[in-house]
């Protein structure tokens, strides 16, 4: 998305608008004219007139905040197909229900005892490695998707964006 470029304080109205939306925005400060405080890092402000690199330097690093202010997060629908992105990927009942309690707490620990209770409703797990084979299989299905499951000792899983 492209940064807005917005005179001050001519153009306030707009500037509130860009706000509301959160769109990027770099405020020119024209003349002698009071800076404004900003805690939205998809804002800053330049006084004018001022030199083309100078302004360039920071609709760039405005971008880059975007951008990075975009987060994607898996989706997974009921017939167990995972999207990320570009990706996705199928997955079995029993793996389908575990995919979407880490969908819903994307980012989140989960422990070993809720991902047995979500791929194993009635309680009829077949024993302490069936979690792992599970866990196995699901990271295989996972390469390629951008998506990875790290194990935190002691503590559980955690779905996650593969760096």
């Amino acid at each position: 998305m492209p940064v807005e470029l917005v005179r001050w304080p001519e153009e306030a109205s707009r500037l509130t608008k860009l706000r509301e939306v959160g769109e990027p925005r770099l405020v020119m400060v024209e003349g002698s004219g009071r800076p404004l405080v900003m805690p939205d890092p998809l804002e800053d402000w330049i006084r004018v007139p001022a030199d083309a690199a100078d302004v360039q330097l920071r609709v760039s690093t405005l971008e880059a905040r975007f951008a990075d202010s975009i987060k994607v997060s898996p989706e997974i629908d009921q017939a167990g197909l995972l999207r990320f992105g570009d990706s996705w990927a199928a997955f079995p009942p029993v793996e389908a229900r575990m995919m979407t309690l880490f969908v819903e707490s994307f980012g989140d620990v989960i422990a070993r005892d809720a991902l047995q209770s979500v791929g194993w409703p009635e309680g009829e797990v077949a024993g302490r490695n069936a979690l792992d084979v599970h866990i196995t299989r699901i990271r295989k299905r996972l390469s390629g998707t951008g998506l990875s499951v790290r194990t935190l000792r002691n503590r559980g899983y955690l779905l996650e964006a593969s760096s």
